[in-house]
């Protein structure tokens, strides 16, 4: 089917949304939600669509990919640069083919979740010579550097991935405007009336990182960066993960878990921030519900959340 045509038929549900910070426990809940309905899962993060970068992003089992069908997880090699727009594309081509009322979208990566549901202009070319010459400073600059930089030139993109973050910086310094302010002055019509459902486990968010760190270290993390480090280079954009640069000079000798555990839980509680803010701020006023999954009336919250007619 079309997805252009999918995406213009009247449609009785809106696109259903899970969405929260890393290791909330929104994929297990989206899985039982999916077995049930026997829904398709569409990945919302950035690090799953990446062959071979298993372990550290969590995605789900082979069992659970067996069980449920998951879109958006291995979409692209490791050496290639991912960008919401082209995952965004994907994503309403899926659902285009199977109908909102067959999917549910799951993931952290706001910025992904932005493109889909408020979808990107075209961006204003930027003088290549003028880009390359910014692009060599800024790529010794530490993410904390380049953070701060953006905080005063594009405040609302100060929370993104270092990506982001020098995107954010070249569009400001070569244009002239704020990146975020020429999206909003240029925001399309959405082409999906979405729900969401923020799971957030409160306080205790801070220890489900810490442990899911060490199930991940106990699951091969260290053997897997060793076997990704013989074929992929140094230079290839998943090893933007968070954790896979510091797990890699575990691998290679350089470091031991105990020299890079300590650094990767304060990255990824840091990362979990950024995370919460963006869910705060970007879904002010739309049709959200939010869930501690600690609750035990969660799963059949998510029921109801999942029945709830449209405005509901």
């Amino acid at each position: 089917m079309n997805s252009s045509g999918a995406l213009g038929a009247a449609e009785a549900r809106a696109l259903r949304i899970i969405c929260g910070p890393t290791a909330a426990g929104k994929s297990a809940l989206a899985m039982q939600l999916a077995e049930r309905h026997r829904l398709a899962v569409i990945g919302a993060d950035s690090r799953q669509v990446y062959r071979g970068f298993d372990i550290g992003t969590a995605k789900p089992t082979a069992a659970e990919r067996e069980r449920v069908r998951h879109l958006g997880i291995d979409v692209a090699e490791p050496t290639e640069r991912w960008s919401a727009a082209r995952w965004a594309q994907d994503a309403a081509g899926w659902i285009g083919e199977i109908g909102t009322s067959g999917v549910v979208v799951v993931g952290g990566t706001g910025l992904y979740l932005r493109a889909l549901t408020s979808p990107f202009f075209d961006e204003p070319p930027l003088d290549p010579a003028r880009r390359a010459a910014l692009g060599a400073e800024l790529s010794a600059w530490p993410t904390d550097r380049l953070r701060r930089w953006v905080a005063k030139l594009d405040p609302a993109r100060s929370h993104l991935g270092r990506a982001q973050l020098l995107r954010a910086i070249e569009v400001a310094l070569l244009t002239g405007t704020p990146l975020s302010r020429l999206h909003d002055a240029a925001r399309r019509p959405p082409p999906f009336r979405a729900r969401w459902l923020v799971i957030d486990p409160g306080d205790a968010l801070m220890a489900r990182i810490d442990a899911r760190i060490g199930e991940m270290l106990d699951a091969g993390w260290v053997a897997e960066a060793r076997d990704l480090a013989d074929a992929v280079p140094e230079s290839a954009p998943a090893w933007q993960a968070c954790g896979y640069r510091a797990v890699r000079e575990v691998a290679l000798g350089r470091k031991t878990v105990a020299d890079v555990r300590a650094g990767i839980l304060v990255r990824t509680r840091q990362y979990a921030k950024r995370q919460r803010t963006w869910f705060r701020h970007q879904l002010a006023g739309m049709d959200v519900t939010r869930l501690d999954p600690r609750d035990p009336r969660t799963v059949s919250a998510v029921e109801s959340w999942w029945e709830a007619e449209d405005g509901a």
